[in-house]
């Protein structure tokens, strides 16, 4: 009897952060509109997804608005510096990765404020955040409120 094989792609949505729709109600109490949850992105055969796209309107005399891409990090891990080592990877693949495609949409990573106040504001954080050229978003996770922007 003959077999017969079939080569299926499997393509899968990634599971959202424990606090996507804290992030979420925090950018939109700020102005922020959603357009893309998530943000795909294909490039070279491969597909990725960005936790959140949204774009803001900027003075009406400018023809575009202000894009944005979120990738949002809850580190709730044993291991602060894996979630970091984790983070800062990814972040890096989606930079370049938007770079290629979409090089006026800015890419930020979101954090909890606790996880801020922890490893980003120690020494070897302030490293990362300066050297890699990392965006933040800054969020209460309590009242779901944007609590820092740096960039």
């Amino acid at each position: 009897m003959p077999t017969v094989s079939f080569l299926v792609k499997l393509s899968f949505m990634p599971a959202k952060d424990i606090y996507h729709d804290v992030v979420v109600h925090a950018l939109t109490a700020e102005g922020w509109r959603i357009t893309d949850d998530p943000l795909s992105l294909s490039f070279g055969g491969k597909d990725l997804y960005v936790d959140l796209g949204a774009e803001r309107d900027t003075i009406a005399a400018e023809k575009s608005g202000y894009k944005i891409a979120v990738e949002i990090k809850s580190f709730l891990s044993p291991s602060i510096m894996r979630d970091l080592e984790g983070a800062v990877g990814q972040y890096e693949v989606y930079r370049s990765v938007l770079l290629e495609l979409e090089p006026d949409r800015l890419l930020f990573l979101a954090v909890p404020q606790r996880v801020y106040e922890g490893i980003f504001t120690e020494r070897f954080g302030q490293l990362i955040l300066q050297r890699v050229k990392i965006r933040l978003i800054v969020f209460d996770e309590q009242q779901e409120r944007i609590v820092k922007w740096i960039s």
